[in-house]
């Protein structure tokens, strides 16, 4: 701790020689900001294709948790038994509660000028980033760190790096895995840790070039993508018809295919549609980039 001064007066020096002079205002240290971790659980693996059915969250400023909001969703279908048995939440724990629309406005406040933490976040990002387009509620503005990654870079010697696994690895409080409340206060317990493993003088900056990945918001846009692939892929999903594909991958490379979109997946390694292929009657990732041409079957 002696030493922490020196490390963040080092660092903004080092800014000053690389940074023009309209840009030599040093990095806060990421223990002056407003953090929000959340959590989501869904009817299903896919945005479009399913719903937010809870919704938990935690705001921390100032070495203290200052606010939180949970609340179940009713979703537009009813749940399967394997998806109850993942988080335990009944199809009639929501048949009462209220719908996303009712609380979209009010989950967009809570995030408002924080930094926004998940674990696994293009997950919960995705879901949350669809719902804010459905609504015209314009995405939020703020930095986005994963708990995931950055325990996989920092809290290296765990097992590995699910939730519940580091929360029992470094002996932090356990909460009900699966539900939105308690992983979201379990992600924000693991992120804290891991900044703190970097060093409270650090800013976001260096946080955020520990996940090795750049997370933004927009880049989980479906509904106002306006890139044609997505939009037909996005087209087939909500009117739940077939597209016929030429996929320059896989076996049968450049012929073409007919799939059933179950969901598109965006994600820092690259975006893919989730789907059956009539080939072989099996799910596949097909990456867009490798589609070279598709069309809506009608």
């Amino acid at each position: 701790m002696v030493n922490e001064p020196a490390r963040s007066l080092d660092f903004n020096l080092v800014r000053c020689y690389l940074l023009p002079m309209s840009e030599m205002i040093p990095e806060r240290p990421w223990t002056e900001y407003t953090f929000v971790a959340f959590d989501t659980e869904t009817s299903g693996a896919y945005p479009l294709g399913a719903d937010v059915v809870e919704f938990g969250a935690v705001k921390w400023q100032g070495g203290k948790i200052i606010d939180e909001m949970q609340t179940l969703l009713k979703p537009s279908t009813l749940m399967s038994d394997f998806i109850i048995g993942i988080h335990g939440i009944t199809n009639e724990m929501v048949e009462s509660a209220p719908l996303m629309k009712d609380k979209i406005s009010e989950i967009s406040e809570f995030f408002k000028g924080a930094v926004v933490m998940a674990h696994h976040a293009p997950f919960d990002l995705g879901f949350m980033t669809v719902e804010f387009e459905k609504y015209h509620i314009p995405l939020p503005q703020d930095a986005v760190l994963c708990t995931s990654l950055l325990s996989r870079q920092l809290i290296k010697e765990s097992p590995n790096h699910k939730l519940q696994t580091l929360i029992k690895f470094l002996n932090l409080p356990q909460g009900t895995a699966h539900r939105a409340m308690d992983d979201a206060k379990a992600c924000l317990s693991v992120g804290l840790e891991c900044m703190n493993r970097v060093g409270t003088w650090a800013p976001l900056s260096v946080i955020s070039s520990k996940m090795g990945k750049t997370l933004d918001w927009k880049k989980y846009e479906l509904l106002f993508y306006r890139q044609p692939k997505y939009q037909t892929v996005v087209e087939s999903l909500l009117t739940q018809k077939d597209l016929d594909i030429v996929y320059e991958g896989g076996s049968v490379k450049g012929k073409p295919r007919r799939i059933s979109p179950i969901g598109i997946v965006r994600n820092p390694d690259g975006d893919y549609v989730m789907a059956v292929c009539h080939l072989d009657r099996a799910q596949k990732r097909f990456y867009f980039d490798k589609i070279s041409d598709l069309s809506i079957v009608f």
